[in-house]
């Protein structure tokens, strides 16, 4: 009776934190901050090429244009800098608030400005706006998930603000994606990029009021001392340390300006003179790989044996002058010395590792930025239609599809479920491969389930239920597929650098898919999308052999690659 009374206690007290969370303004402007957080993704990488459909922007072109979401894929590379460099003339707002309004409004301004613009006749600033826009919505993602781990209290809980977090997050979704589609239908494109523009200017305006991110004294303190130990008999000389993230700067410079160069080639030439997409991906993209992922990886792995060896460490301690020494020591330890840690934990099955988690989203992560050419252009549905099937049915599926993730994981295992995931993520491109060639065998399935009879109840006729329905089987592949791999990245990382080991790994996923759409656009246009598809489908195929090898890995070592904790499994995956 006692630990009855006890139990029931502590599930008031936990009802009552929720309670006294939700009547925080942090909660609030967390919320508030989600949303924003969400819209100028939705937007810029969603939404933004049904307009290029409508205004008959060839799909190569679109394949180019959606390098801009490389800005999401290198984020961490300049994430290190937001704690130190402050906003001239916004210090006073706050270590984090700065930022978060200075890249609100700049995206307001942005959308405002792309509202005024034709995309056929001015793809040149279009696309220089909105890869700037990009990174600024990057930028914003990384001080966004900072501020809400620096307000974080006993009342307004880590746990609550993430929640709060997804839901703005995921209501932005809808408002970027559903809501702008439907008002495209009826106010055309220039007024719903205008509007969203006056949402986030406000949402701006609002983030002055929100509270300071000011970060503890012990914080600070802790991290000083952190920085110190870099500097402490044992570790690296650093001579070698500069070198080392020096050389890496580079490459990962070099990789950028490469992609821009080709980008700005791309969209400011005549069609008939621009460079050619195949060429670029299969020359470059691997060389591109091999400049952000395998020499930094091999570097860091040399630098962790160097140590080991106690060749080139220090005898004594060195002091910091500051400046250029605490630039060196904030880099290294932020960009380096994470990806040594797992180099060096790992040792030859990092080479599998990195291979599967940048081989695992790419059959997703390559189709994204033609799904609406393909809706709007190809298969000529509406823009309401797409907004249905797409927005309302498909997020309500991935839902499904995470849920669903969650309970596999705990019943039949992480490895079991990742692999699971990866193969009918890949299979499912075939049901676009028969919509494609007209979607006789999705229309068929669709009438002998019933599920053309239960949509017509709600007013769908018969091509579009086939068209939920493929919408409807991907996002559930895909939401199985996430919460797995989420599942998998977290028992990668190290707990000492969890946080940019994560973002690290999850930012590589983005990496290939992104830097092969101008070659799957050039195919598009050349091929058609049936090819694409099943195109698609065999690369996906390769990350679920990718998968059973690691596996087997896992099994040999002993490895617990079964049943995982659910609260692992339940996180989103984006």
């Amino acid at each position: 009776m006692a630990e009855a009374a006890l139990s029931d206690q502590s599930r008031v007290s936990r009802w009552l934190t929720l309670f006294t969370s939700l009547r925080q303004p942090k909660t609030g402007y967390m919320l508030i901050f989600g949303f924003a957080s969400g819209l100028p993704y939705a937007l810029l990488l969603g939404t933004l090429y049904a307009w290029l459909t409508d205004a008959e922007v060839d799909v190569e072109t679109m394949g180019v244009f959606s390098l801009i979401g490389l800005a999401y894929a290198f984020k961490f590379l300049w994430s290190p800098a937001l704690d130190r460099v402050d906003v001239p003339l916004l210090r006073r707002l706050g270590k984090r608030k700065q930022w978060i309004v200075t890249a609100q409004l700049l995206l307001g301004g942005i959308l405002v400005i792309l509202s005024t613009l034709n995309p056929l006749n001015s793809l040149g600033w279009f696309s220089l706006l909105a890869g700037i826009g990009a990174f600024a919505s990057a930028t914003q993602d990384v001080v966004i998930d900072a501020w809400r781990v620096d307000v974080a209290d006993d009342k307004a809980t880590i746990d609550i603000l993430s929640t709060v977090y997804q839901m703005g997050y995921r209501i932005a979704a809808l408002v970027g994606g559903a809501l702008a589609l439907f008002m495209a239908e009826r106010t055309g494109w220039p007024a719903v990029y205008a509007t969203m523009g006056g949402i986030l200017l406000a949402v701006g305006f609002l983030g002055l009021f929100a509270p300071d991110a000011q970060r503890s004294e012990q914080a600070v303190s802790d991290e000083r001392e952190n920085l110190l130990t870099l500097r402490e008999p044992g570790q690296l000389h650093p001579r070698i340390r500069a070198w080392a993230l020096g050389a890496v700067g580079l490459l990962w410079g070099w990789a950028l300006v490469t992609v821009l160069v080709f980008m700005v080639r791309s969209l400011n030439s005549d069609p008939d003179l621009r460079p050619d997409s195949t060429a670029f991906v299969s020359q470059m993209g691997p060389l591109i790989v091999v400049a952000t992922v395998v020499i930094p990886a091999l570097i860091a792995g040399w630098l962790e044996r160097l140590r080991k060896k106690g060749r080139y460490v220090l005898d004594e301690s060195v002091p910091s002058r500051g400046g250029f020494d605490t630039a060196l020591d904030h880099g290294y330890r932020a960009l380096i010395l994470p990806l040594a840690e797992i180099i060096g934990r790992l040792r030859w099955a990092a080479v599998l590792v990195i291979a599967l988690v940048l081989t695992y989203r790419i059959t997703d992560a390559i189709w994204g930025s033609f799904a609406y050419p393909f809706y709007l252009g190809e298969l000529e549905y509406t823009k309401d239609e797409v907004a249905v099937a797409s927005k309302f049915f498909g997020v309500g599926a991935l839902l499904v599809g995470l849920a669903l993730g969650g309970a596999l994981l705990t019943i039949i295992g992480r490895m079991t479920t990742l692999t699971l995931g990866a193969l009918i993520a890949a299979l499912t491109n075939l049901l676009y491969a028969d919509l494609a060639i007209g979607g006789a065998r999705m229309q068929a399935a669709s009438d002998m389930i019933g599920f053309t009879w239960l949509t017509g109840l709600f007013g769908a006729d018969d091509r579009l239920s086939k068209l939920m329905l493929t919408i409807g089987m991907e996002n559930i592949a895909v939401g199985v597929a996430g919460a797995a791999f989420v599942a998998y990245l977290s028992s990668i990382v190290a707990k000492g650098y969890s946080a940019v080991q994560y973002a690290l790994l999850s930012s590589l996923t983005l990496l290939v898919g992104t830097l092969g759409r101008p070659a799957l656009g050039q195919m598009i246009e050349e091929q058609g999308y049936y090819d694409v598809f099943i195109l698609t489908t065999l690369i996906g195929l390769f990350a679920v052999v990718l998968c059973l090898v690691e596996w087997i890995r896992q099994t040999r070592l002993g490895k617990d690659a079964g049943v995982v904790a659910p609260e692992a499994a339940a996180q989103p995956a984006e």
